[in-house]
């Protein structure tokens, strides 16, 4: 997963994997969902960040893991 936040555009992207995107629809007035051949969601678009969200530019990211591996997840100290 790839968050992108382009501060000239105000546009934060969202990328969940690397398709290509086939379709694109705007549930809502600036939020724009990107889909892949097969229906798949693959990515979304927040435009005018700035004024949807709180700073776009910072990000915290928390993970819910039930089954953890040490040997397949490290985890990094904050």
């Amino acid at each position: 997963m790839k968050v992108i936040y382009d501060i000239e555009m105000d546009i934060l992207r969202i990328l969940f994997n690397d398709s290509p995107v086939e379709e694109s629809d705007e549930e809502r007035e600036g939020i724009i969902f990107d889909y892949d051949k097969q229906g798949k969601l693959v990515g979304m678009e927040i435009l005018d960040a700035s004024q949807q969200i709180n700073e776009p530019y910072t990000m915290e990211m928390k993970y819910a893991v039930t089954n953890f591996h040490r040997s397949k997840m490290p985890l990094l100290a904050r």
